[in-house]
């Protein structure tokens, strides 16, 4: 196995930054939607921090183990608290001098601890395909055996739920031959046990501690909450001994088909397969984004019904979670996405999945704009997920020359393109007066500017957007080559005549003549709006532009000045009276800012693609524009890429610390160009390993 490892030296940065490994977090996933999530330093600051996230039917993701307590007992009778915690009221405790090193190994984390000639070193693994957790301590060195003591504590809850409980948790400890059972009225069992090394289960009658999230509380959520603890484990251990902690949900006989090393070993493999089988360019440069993007693609566990209807027909349900911790799997995310996660990293059968799942979901010429979670039922509140869909399709048949997707799927895209033409729900329809594509409804956010705080759409977008308007001119000129490749000539002629009236009144309705750019929104509520905004790209950056040749350099260059930052394009150009340059504070402001300055890391890819169409020979400024990402590696989810930016310098990672199409874009361009000068998207903590 070649490791691929990012570290971080963790004495170094609590020096510099005492925030720091309060702040970074790490993600762990098991491909059916459930994960781990926590800051380096231990912390729980977040209520989706926790050592297992279930994915379960019917429930969806679901708290199961929320954190674990650790205490290395020294000679002398000294005690070293591994982990820190924050309690009601009190500061966060000092964070131990013993975390020597963080690291991502093969993209799961590692701790190394080091005092009075201890190292112990910590790993955390969830099983693929399994909602098991394993933690594992081994002693490096020691000059005689130690003992630690691991307390875990629970409070069982859907992942999004509020952290604050009417009652304190208290569960019932059933003790069997294989280990330990938690129950709970509602959710499956918590099976836990200790398979190895010198451990014992000390109960102490159960305990409850008080804990203040300090990142829920930042953003204006319940804060304060309990946890239940059941008592706590002593191991005594000597120099090379190890031992491991399992908690899972699943049956006992499963947990017994596969132990730690075993479920170690397999995970290695499975991560180094996905990391050679990736593009050249994406292996050579971005192995660790290649492994990012791994954590997004599952099989969703939560619609059973939707899997047995695939595998009937000899099929698989795939889907895209749109980030971590709190979206699901998201239709517009899904589609942005799927060139990136998938077919740069080789994943062409689980994109075909994929496409055809959508396929399935596909109600009044509309694709899901999301899945609630633990719902069986998409909502399909959305005008742009399915005109990205011809986008993915496109970008599958061009890697893999699939004819059989192709041909299953061509009904339903010209079943889409025809509700669209006569109209279909939320308002969207083509308006018989210039062929452009209309949207919106009284309290819906149809396009992916989509903040709502309350009954509040920040940005309605009503009428004809730009990029609505640019994807689907594409999908009628994609659907028009696909129909003559099938030979059904007169319905291509028929598409070819709609896309040409809706280029032609295109470009005469969104340009701006006397200021070089395109409008955002024609025939709106409130007329035509000419706030500055990135959504113009996609008319000279998509497959078929509709925006003229001859305006592609003026735009282009508006775009790169005014909008063009390290981590990607402000949703708003400085100087709109709406601007914002902090994504910061509770729900409401958060939401006033999303789309109206903050940055979005996605959309770096559709400018590069922009920039490599209008300046293909000036390809190696793309490394330019994707070097501020090598560094972000190292910040807020280490290994992976934030959702949002601040506007301004120092442009602070905010939102979601790991987003699908935030990794899928830069991971993509990467892979297309990749970088002479950086060998691997790492940041400028040392480095070791490689590929």
């Amino acid at each position: 196995m070649t490791d691929i490892l990012q570290i971080i030296d963790c004495r170094l940065l609590a020096a510099s930054d005492s925030d720091a490994l309060i702040s970074r977090e790490w993600l762990v996933t098991n491909g059916i939607g459930g994960y781990a999530s926590g800051t380096i330093s231990g912390a729980c600051t977040r209520r989706y921090h926790s050592l297992l996230v279930a994915a379960l039917p019917e429930l969806g993701r679901t708290v199961m183990f929320n954190h674990l307590a650790e205490i290395l007992k020294l000679q002398g009778g000294e005690e070293v608290r591994l982990s820190t915690e924050e309690l009601s009221d009190v500061a966060f405790e000092p964070f131990a001098v013993s975390l020597a090193e963080f690291r991502l190994e093969s993209g799961l984390p590692v701790w190394r601890y080091e005092i009075n000639g201890i190292a112990l070193e910590k790993r955390l693994l969830l099983t693929h395909m399994q909602n098991t957790v394993h933690v594992s301590y081994r002693v490096l060195a020691a000059p005689a055996p130690v003992r630690l003591r691991l307390r875990p504590s629970f409070h069982f809850r859907p992942h999004d739920a509020s952290v604050a409980a009417n009652d304190p948790p208290h569960y019932v400890v059933h003790a069997v031959r294989q280990g330990f059972e938690i129950h709970d009225a509602v959710v499956p069992p918590l099976r836990f046990f200790l398979p190895r090394g010198r451990a014992n289960l000390v109960l102490d009658g159960g305990q409850h501690r008080r804990v203040v999230y300090r990142t829920e509380q930042a953003r204006g959520y319940d804060a304060r909450g309990v946890l239940w603890s059941p008592g706590y484990f002593r191991i005594d251990l000597h120099p090379g001994e190890e031992a491991t902690l399992v908690a899972s949900t699943e049956t006992w006989e499963m947990l017994r088909a596969l132990d730690h090393d075993t479920a170690w070993d397999a995970e290695l493999r499975r991560r180094e397969r996905l990391v050679t089988q990736s593009d050249p360019g994406a292996r050579i440069s971005a192995p660790r984004l290649v492994l990012a993007a791994d954590q997004f693609l599952v099989q969703p566990v939560a619609r059973p019904a939707d899997s047995a209807v695939a595998r009937a027909a000899g099929d698989e349900v795939r889907t895209i979670i749109a980030g971590y911790h709190w979206f699901t799997d998201w239709g517009r995310d899904t589609m942005i996405s799927l060139e990136g996660l998938t077919l740069a990293t080789g994943r062409h059968a689980e994109a075909g999945y994929i496409l055809r799942t959508f396929g399935r979901y596909v109600k009044d010429g509309l694709i899901p704009n999301l899945f609630p979670e633990g719902k069986r039922e998409g909502l399909y509140h959305t005008a742009d997920a399915t005109l990205w869909y011809f986008h993915a399709l496109q970008r599958y048949f061009d890697r893999t020359q699939d004819i059989e997707t192709l041909r299953e799927l061509l009904p339903t895209m010209q079943d889409i393109v025809a509700h669209h033409l006569r109209g279909t729900r939320f308002g969207i329809h083509v308006d018989p007066a210039d062929g452009l594509l209309s949207q919106g409804a009284p309290g819906y956010q149809l396009t992916w500017m989509d903040a709502k705080a309350g009954d509040w759409v920040v940005t309605p977008r009503r009428g004809k957007a730009v990029e609505i308007n640019a994807l689907w001119y594409n999908a009628l000129r994609l659907l028009e080559r696909w129909c003559r490749a099938a030979g059904e000539v007169h319905a291509a002629a028929e598409l070819a005549r709609h896309a040409e009236r809706a280029q032609e009144s295109f470009n005469r309705r969104f340009w701006i003549s006397g200021e070089s750019y395109l409008f955002d929104v024609v025939d709106g509520e409130r007329g035509d709006d000419s706030a500055f905004r990135p959504n113009q790209v996609f008319a000279l950056s998509l497959d078929f532009p509709v925006l003229d040749r001859s305006r592609w350099q003026a735009t282009l260059e508006q775009v790169h000045d005014r909008l063009l930052t390290p981590f990607g394009l402000r949703s708003l150009a400085p100087g709109d009276p709406d601007y914002c340059a902090r994504y910061d504070g509770d729900l409401r402001t958060r939401d006033a800012a999303y789309h109206q300055g903050t940055v979005w890391a996605w959309l770096i890819g559709p400018f590069i693609d922009a920039w490599l169409r209008v300046q293909p020979d000036r390809s190696e400024r793309v490394n330019d524009f994707l070097a501020g990402f090598e560094s972000h590696l190292n910040e807020a989810g280490v290994g992976t890429i934030s959702e949002v930016f601040d506007a301004e310098a120092p442009y602070y990672p905010r939102g979601c610390i790991a987003q699908a199409w935030s990794v899928a874009e830069v991971l993509r361009c990467r892979a297309r160009i990749p970088s002479r000068s950086a060998p691997s998207m790492v940041s400028a903590s040392p480095i070791a390993g490689g590929v």
